[in-house]
């Protein structure tokens, strides 16, 4: 049975102002008496969070649909209308290779214009990197991309970008959701456009965005003497293909290879289940031509191109992956050294990662004397890093675990076109010294210490499921473990209610940073756990984090079984496995 509330909701779109496309799916699910199916697709509304949409594309009003999307981009237009009163709003539109995204970015352009508001709009699909750029270029107030990252192909999504090239934050955010919350009918939404206020753009906007990624560049003697570096690059049927190849050859790359059964761009993804270069299966294609030619390096990027997975070879020649904190680290650690090579560095720099991102970077940066700033999960928190410090520290490099970078500021998040362009350039520096990307982290860990990672992840969908979600963080908070893998609990940090909690002492710190529902557990031996709610999936996640110290190369391995067998113990005693 379908509760009363929903069969409410179902009746109204079914006689309401919408197409005869959208009715008859609903129709047909009715008829079908998939009341599970239409339960889940109408028990909300599609949550306009802090960042946007993101949903599974159909009909309903917890879909991914033009009406949804029609209501939040009027909610949109009536903020921007609001907050500049006396100037002509500019926005920027972009997409990325997913179903319907072409569809999805023209009807909110066709919004925007028909509310008065000066639209410049990708002729075709580009990175989310370069729309965070264009909306600086342009001097647009706001912009939106069309994606839903690395989700399922059933996916689609739409985040919020302010004028300053970041995804929204307080207190737009929450003053956006306000606006969005008060369309109740998608009459009132302006769907017929004004054309005259749509300007495409395309190339010149290209070459603008590159020559700024090229001005990162640091070793390009390196690169000189490297050029011919075997690099693999896979795109996953995403917008990749469309700055990746051409930023490398600028850069000096003359032996790059794309994996030609992933270069042209597809909604459906045909040759992976997941688009996400955080899975080894998405890369296999990847792997397996990187094996054929010997390659030096493989890099792959997401469908909206702001994230990056690589693969090198390790100690016994074979092609490993590396996950989000190691690449992460590696890349602070060259920046900051070449940096210092190159006399750049007066103590006034700073570099920034996420409160579940490898402590590792901050090791490296006490080292350089760079100041490291945490913030939340997420570039917009980064980026609202460096507006604060703007004109008073210089920003060099953030990073997250999952696999996204932002190197530079002129881009507001993160940025997996010029991150290629800068894992390539450390690639070149590495072999210019007769090592390996591997050798270069082992020799990282033996400087600092051996870092060791984890991610475990539950998906939990549809109604019972975000309850689920909601019963295991209450549980972890009423009930926090005494000890993990034989080593006390010593602190407890809540970052939903800003505290710290000294287990020893009973000493209740705050926490310098606005509300999240993240609960982070560290122990006496400096391992770290974090209980995080996705805030763009159905899922629940936790962070493991453990490391030693790595006297040399040679004990690599034995040092990483080691690691290895703590953050199963680990897993056991949280009972997460």
């Amino acid at each position: 049975m379908i509760e009363t509330s929903i069969r409410q909701k179902i009746d109204a779109w079914l006689a309401g102002n919408y197409d005869e496309a959208t009715k008859k799916e609903i129709s047909g699910m009715l008829e079908r008496n998939e009341h599970e199916a239409l339960s889940d697709a109408f028990y909300r509304n599609l949550e306009f969070g802090t960042g946007g949409l993101r949903g599974i594309m159909g009909a309903g009003s917890n879909r991914m649909n033009r009406y949804t999307l029609g209501m939040a981009t009027q909610g949109l237009c009536n903020y921007l209308k609001l907050n500049f009163p006396d100037q002509q709003v500019k926005v920027a539109i972009a997409h990325d290779s997913r179903n319907n995204s072409d569809v999805f970015a023209r009807i909110a352009a066709d919004i925007f214009s028909a509310n008065g508001i000066k639209v410049y709009l990708f002729e075709a699909l580009r990175p989310t990197p370069e729309l965070s750029f264009a909306i600086r270029y342009l001097g647009c107030q706001s912009g939106v991309v069309v994606t839903a990252s690395h989700n399922p192909k059933e996916y689609n999504g739409y985040k919020v970008y302010w004028n300053d090239g970041a995804q929204v934050t307080a207190p737009h955010d929450k003053n956006i959701i306000d606006e969005v919350n008060k369309i109740k009918s998608v009459d009132e939404v302006m769907f017929v456009p004004n054309i005259a206020n749509i300007e495409m753009i395309g190339a010149d906007l290209d070459q603008a965005y590159i020559n700024e990624v090229l001005k990162l560049s640091i070793s390009q003697d390196a690169i000189k003497r490297q050029h011919d570096l075997k690099i693999v690059y896979t795109p996953l049927h995403g917008t990749g293909i469309t700055l990746v190849p051409e930023v490398l050859k600028q850069f000096g790359f003359t032996n790059v290879h794309v994996v030609e059964e992933q270069a042209e761009p597809n909604g459906n993804f045909p040759t992976v289940i997941y688009p996400n270069p955080e899975e080894k299966d998405a890369m296999t294609l990847a792997l397996k031509k990187a094996a054929e030619l010997d390659a030096d390096l493989v890099l792959a990027t997401d469908p909206d191109s702001d994230r990056v997975g690589i693969a090198v070879k390790n100690l016994e020649g074979e092609f490993v992956l590396l996950n989000g904190n190691q690449t992460g680290a590696l890349l602070i650690n060259y920046l900051l050294q070449a940096w210092q090579q190159a006399g750049k560095l007066t103590g006034n720099e700073f570099v920034v990662k996420t409160i579940v991102t490898t402590d590792l970077i901050k090791d490296i940066a006490d080292s350089y004397n760079v100041t490291m700033y945490e913030t939340l999960t997420g570039f917009k928190y980064i980026a609202g890093k460096i507006r604060e410090l703007e004109g008073k520290e210089v920003y060099i490099a953030g990073g997250e675990e999952s696999y996204g970078y932002m190197i530079g500021d002129f881009v507001r998040d993160k940025d997996a076109i010029s991150s290629c362009a800068l894992i390539a350039e450390m690639a070149a520096v590495a072999k210019d010294k007769g090592q390996s990307l591997f050798e270069m982290m082992v020799e990282m860990y033996t400087k600092y210490s051996f870092y060791k990672e984890n991610l475990v992840s539950f998906t939990k969908k549809g109604q019972r499921g975000a309850e689920e979600i909601e019963q295991m963080m209450a549980d972890m908070r009423s009930n926090p473990p005494q000890s993990i893998a034989g080593s006390k609990v010593v602190a407890v940090s809540d970052y939903k209610y800003s505290t710290r909690k000294l287990i020893l002492t009973g000493e209740e710190q705050k926490l310098d940073l606005e509300s999240s529902n993240v609960l982070q557990y560290l122990t006496e031996d400096g391992s770290k756990i974090s209980a995080r709610p996705s805030g763009t999936e159905p899922k629940i996640k936790f962070y493991i984090s453990v490391n030693e110290p790595l006297a040399t190369a040679a004990d690599y391995d034995a040092t990483e079984q080691k690691l290895n067998r703590k953050i199963e113990q680990m897993l056991t005693d949280l009972k997460l496995k």
